[in-house]
């Protein structure tokens, strides 16, 4: 990896948020980590951090790593069975993110949210200061949504918009939507041939909610949510990039284009 060149296109980029989906994180099979894609991360998420950057991680996984503890992969999950899934995968995901940034040197925390934490000033002054104060410390808040305990009614709905409201919350600089395709497409690139890259634009064009689609097997988004997210990061000044998550090493190569 060429350092200067990573540095330079970090350089406007102080405080980072890293998306990561459970269809990239997740074997949608088996519900167990894809160990070798979280230790590839892992690396590019180090190097992020030797270059002074503040890292903090919003991921999803705990409800598809719950179900596959519990065998329930191929069931449709009544809202009992989603929460009780959540609560195994929820220390599946922790103990997975702990154990591999400690091989890099890493520390991180869990940092479990719920709509109230955002919403409500007092509990959004607190997580703020919480998440603050271990960046001060060079630990890597891992964040997720509180699936054990929200409903259907009072949620984040998907990832990505928790990503973007963590990205309000803390006033990042660049929010990061790691996905299962290489980005945002002019059409669906699985069933449309003649689909095209997108490689900028403008979060709030109405043109690209358009072009997005629906969600995946183990996820509640698609890049419908993404294209929402970016919009919704931009109202506190964050950028957003939308890339694809099966690349190897994608966040060291973002400098390559």
């Amino acid at each position: 990896m060429n350092i200067s060149l990573y540095e330079k296109f970090f350089k406007n980029f102080n405080r980072i948020i890293i998306k990561v989906g459970s269809s990239l994180l997740v074997d949608p099979h088996l519900g167990k980590i894809r160990e070798g894609w979280m230790e590839s991360l892992a690396q590019n998420i180090a190097a992020l951090m030797e270059i002074e950057k503040e890292v903090l991680i919003v991921s999803s996984g705990a409800i598809a790593l719950g179900r596959g503890s519990l065998n329930l992969m191929e069931k449709n999950l009544e809202l009992q069975e989603s929460q009780a899934s959540a609560s195994i995968g929820q220390i599946a995901l922790a103990h997975a993110w702990q154990s591999v940034l400690a091989k890099k040197n890493v520390k991180c925390a869990q940092i479990l949210l719920s709509p109230d934490d955002t919403e409500t000033r007092r509990r959004h002054l607190n997580a703020r200061a919480t998440i603050s104060t271990l960046l001060k410390f060079k630990v890597i808040p891992v964040i997720n949504e509180n699936d054990t305990v929200v409903t259907d009614e009072i949620c984040f709905g998907d990832n990505d918009t928790l990503g973007a409201l963590a990205a309000n919350l803390v006033e990042a600089d660049l929010l990061v939507i790691l996905t299962d395709q290489d980005g945002l497409y002019t059409a669906d690139p699985r069933s449309n041939p003649d689909a095209t890259l997108i490689f900028e634009g403008m979060a709030t064009d109405p043109q690209y909610a358009a072009m997005a689609g629906g969600g995946g097997a183990l996820g509640r988004g698609g890049m419908v949510t993404k294209v929402r997210a970016a919009t919704l990061a931009a109202r506190s000044g964050a950028d957003t990039l939308v890339v694809g998550g099966r690349i190897d090493n994608v966040i060291s190569r973002l400098h390559q284009g």
